[in-house]
């Protein structure tokens, strides 16, 4: 969990996820790292949003170059933490997509995190998953054009859900979390079009499109 310290309250309070690279480096997304590090924080080796596990600030943030300047292109960030976590069984090390790999359409693909239970709902107190499928970047980019307010969708993004039916999806909170297939993490919650919405899928920033550069900061 990404936390974030309200200046006018003292509190600090689930804003975001993020995915453990190395015991000093996460990766998450740029929009949920705008804000000056000096009030964010995570929370690892819990299921829990507010209670348990460690808590360590964040150092130093890296949001990819591209970020800004196409819509929600490029919102991936990497993260450095003031002090390296220790592994253990409820914190460990995550694998990357190889750079440049390309999904097929209809993978099962796995999402978590604290996020709304609904639309406008309260966050989840416990991790939640759920499993949906890609779908294909076209006619995702095809839909979205459609809005009023059009959105972009590029190839370095991957759009999931169930397509036409809905119901299953990332929401508000569950930015910079986990879109994994068989463990590897291949995509981090981005945006989308509400949540659970039959005709626009949600939307992660596709990591193998960023996974030289992440690798170049994570070291």
């Amino acid at each position: 969990s990404l936390e974030f310290h309200d200046l006018w309250t003292g509190v600090w309070s689930h804003n975001c996820a993020a995915n453990i690279l190395t015991s000093r480096h996460l990766v998450t997304a740029a929009h949920c790292m705008m804000a000056s590090v000096t009030f964010r924080r995570i929370r690892a080796g819990s299921s829990y949003r507010n209670t348990g596990g460690i808590v360590i600030l964040v150092e130093a943030n890296f949001n990819h170059p591209s970020y800004g300047q196409n819509g929600y292109d490029g919102d991936i960030a990497v993260t450095r933490l003031a002090q390296p976590l220790v592994y253990s069984p409820v914190i460990q090390q995550g694998r990357i997509v190889a750079a440049n790999t390309v999904l097929p359409d209809g993978l099962p693909v796995v999402h978590a995190g604290w996020g709304a239970i609904w639309q406008g709902g309260p966050l989840s107190s416990v991790l939640r998953d759920v499993t949906i499928f890609t779908i294909n970047n076209a006619l995702c980019t095809a839909r979205y054009l459609t809005l009023p307010r059009p959105g972009v969708v590029t190839p370095n993004m991957i759009c999931a859900g169930i397509l036409d039916v809905g119901g299953k999806d990332a929401c508000q909170g569950d930015s910079g979390g986990p879109l994994y297939y068989d463990k590897i993490l291949v995509g981090v919650v981005s945006w989308g079009h509400g949540c659970a919405n039959e005709t626009f899928p949600g939307i992660s920033a596709s990591v193998s499109s960023y996974t030289d550069w992440i690798v170049s900061l994570a070291v």
